[in-house]
């Protein structure tokens, strides 16, 4: 399949839904090989099905991304079968609980920490030299608007994405004389599960679709983008410069 990215090599996490599995397609449908992570086997497989369906490619990776070792090998897998990386998404989260701070249970916390902050560093540390062997490597965090507002009973989810966001400036400017480029995005609130989970009042109709959210964070996987160490606001469809509190 040709397109932008064709021969390309890209990584999806949280690949089987929401907003991941549509960057998924439209990465294939650029002429990327998407490798798509992701624990549940249903929706991989019906992601691959659509790729090949529409000429596309695609190598289904069921992972826990609890599986610390797992991550590991699957940066040592890359490298044995394609010697580099050209985009990392990383995509899958978890919202936690939304609860006080004080009544927050230490299992949970910990289990969310693990897979919001130190699986995204894990990924991070595993491909790092793949990207920077990529002649355009690109980089997506999923970050939140949470990790900015701070809201009442959020305090667990924000602090695991503003943990992300700061991991992905320090990993900018580190990479800043490389042509790798590291961006944050914040999706803004998207008509996905995890949403549904933490807003049941809330009217879905409202909300964008996943596949529309994919389609303005996808330009940020380009050869031609530079910006780095930036938060890519999707409602505002732009990049945001980070400062120090007023």
């Amino acid at each position: 399949m040709a397109g932008r990215l064709n021969g390309a090599v890209a990584l999806v996490t949280g690949a089987s839904r929401g907003i991941g599995y549509h960057l998924a397609r439209q990465l294939a449908g650029e002429g990327a090989h998407v490798i798509a992570v992701a624990r549940t086997v249903g929706g991989l497989e019906e992601l691959d099905d659509e790729i090949k369906s529409a000429g596309g490619a695609a190598t289904l990776v069921p992972l826990d991304l609890a599986d610390m070792a797992g991550i590991d090998r699957l940066g040592g897998a890359i490298h044995e079968r394609w010697g580099k990386l050209d985009v990392l998404v990383a995509n899958a989260g978890v919202l936690g609980v939304l609860a006080p701070i004080g009544h927050i249970e230490a299992k949970v916390f910990e289990r969310t920490m693990l897979l919001n902050v130190t699986s995204t560093w894990r990924m991070i540390r595993a491909v790092d030299p793949l990207l920077r062997a990529s002649a355009h490597g690109r980089a997506i965090v999923l970050s939140s608007g949470a990790a900015h507002s701070c809201k009442a009973f959020w305090g667990l989810y924000a602090a695991t994405k503003a943990a992300d966001e700061a991991m992905v400036r320090s990993w900018a400017n580190e990479t800043a004389n490389t042509p790798l480029r590291v961006n944050s995005v914040n999706p803004g609130a998207t008509r996905t599960a995890m949403r549904a989970l933490a807003m049941p009042g809330e009217d879905p109709e409202t909300l964008p679709k996943p596949v529309d959210v994919a389609a303005r964070i996808l330009p940020l996987a380009m050869p031609e983008l530079t910006e780095t160490g930036q938060l890519f606001d999707v409602r505002q469809n732009r990049f945001l410069r980070y400062h120090a509190p007023d």
